[in-house]
């Protein structure tokens, strides 16, 4: 498949153009020819020199991660941005980025399968940036414990253990999910009526604020929280009849 084809399809299906306000990240292909032909996709979640290597390694034509090298402009190719991209360009390693637009989207999306994780439903768009959204809300079938949901956390990929601040009921039956560095959402969450509310990581302030707020907070990781949504575009890929492999970086963080 032409790289350009590519292109298009992941922004037409991540809906790339109406993130293009709210997000920093240069979405979408930030390195490549268009007219490269693709048959074989890395996947993973940090555009890094251990994932570009370990992308030439694995004789990827693209690599596709959810946090790019290009962020509000690139100024100067060297140090740290020449490092990480040299890989890339030295082995024609294409790399496209989708960050807003992957947590958000309702079916591939970073909070939609961590929702799917935790077996949330009716599950509604969540975490308003401007005029898109980046997480979901949803209620448990039943019940769940707080410490129930933090063992379900602990179990995601690359945790590194989940940090809960328990200010919330005992019985917690709405959630609502931010993935990453979403801790700015968690008024919006108590707005909405969640009993708790999931991101990656937290600040200093998140505290006070859960605990005035009577929200229990679960501090589950931000790579935890953020593999969801390059491994559903491994399977879209894999269903467009393109070789896959995935580059796990887990950072603990």
């Amino acid at each position: 498949m032409k790289l350009s084809t590519l292109a298009e399809r992941l922004d037409d299906r991540l809906r790339t153009d109406e993130y293009a306000d709210a997000d920093a990240s240069a979405n979408g292909l930030q390195v490549g020819p268009d007219e490269a032909e693709i048959e074989r996709v890395a996947f993973a979640v940090d555009a890094a020199e251990a994932t570009a290597e370990d992308a030439v390694a694995a004789d990827a034509d693209l690599l596709v991660t959810h946090h790019g090298l290009i962020w509000g402009g690139l100024d100067r190719v060297t140090g740290r941005e020449y490092r990480r991209l040299a890989p890339l360009i030295e082995e024609d390693v294409a790399l496209y980025v989708s960050h807003l637009p992957l947590d958000g989207h309702p079916e591939l999306g970073n909070a939609a399968g961590l929702a799917d994780h935790l077996g949330l439903v009716d599950r509604e768009p969540f975490g308003a940036l401007g005029p898109v959204t980046i997480g979901r809300r949803g209620r448990f079938e039943g019940p769940r414990t707080v410490e129930s949901i933090r063992d379900s956390l602990d179990a995601l990929e690359g945790s590194a253990g989940t940090r809960v601040l328990d200010f919330g009921p005992d019985a917690v039956e709405s959630v609502a999910i931010v993935t990453g560095s979403g801790a700015d959402w968690l008024d919006e969450a108590r707005e909405a009526g969640a009993d708790a509310f999931v991101t990656g990581e937290g600040k200093q302030q998140v505290y006070h604020e859960a605990r005035e707020a009577g929200v229990t907070v679960l501090l589950a990781g931000h790579y935890a929280t953020e593999t969801f949504g390059v491994r559903a575009l491994r399977a879209l890929c894999a269903e467009w009849g393109l070789e896959t492999t995935y580059l796990p970086h887990p950072t603990g963080l």
